[in-house]
């Protein structure tokens, strides 16, 4: 699987600098709130016909990305 990750884009003048679908006025977490509210990704795209699949997964490839850190704990 390749990477989708060149569609997110930040902007600082572009919604808060938040990350966004392809330099869209349409952000990472609108697209990972549609699917939490169990929108089917068909759903989306018949919703937003601007955005793509390859977009769904980039999104998705996105948080997961975030959430994959080291969690680090204070000696006692």
């Amino acid at each position: 699987m390749s990477s989708q990750m060149q569609r997110i884009t930040f902007n600082p003048n572009q919604c808060g600098g938040r990350p966004c679908i392809r330099g869209m006025r349409i952000r990472v977490k609108d697209v990972l709130d549609m699917l939490a509210g169990g929108a089917t990704e068909a759903e989306i795209l018949e919703s937003y016909p601007y955005l793509e699949r390859e977009d769904i997964q980039a999104s998705l490839e996105y948080a997961a990305a975030q959430v994959d850190h080291a969690v680090l704990s204070l000696a006692k």
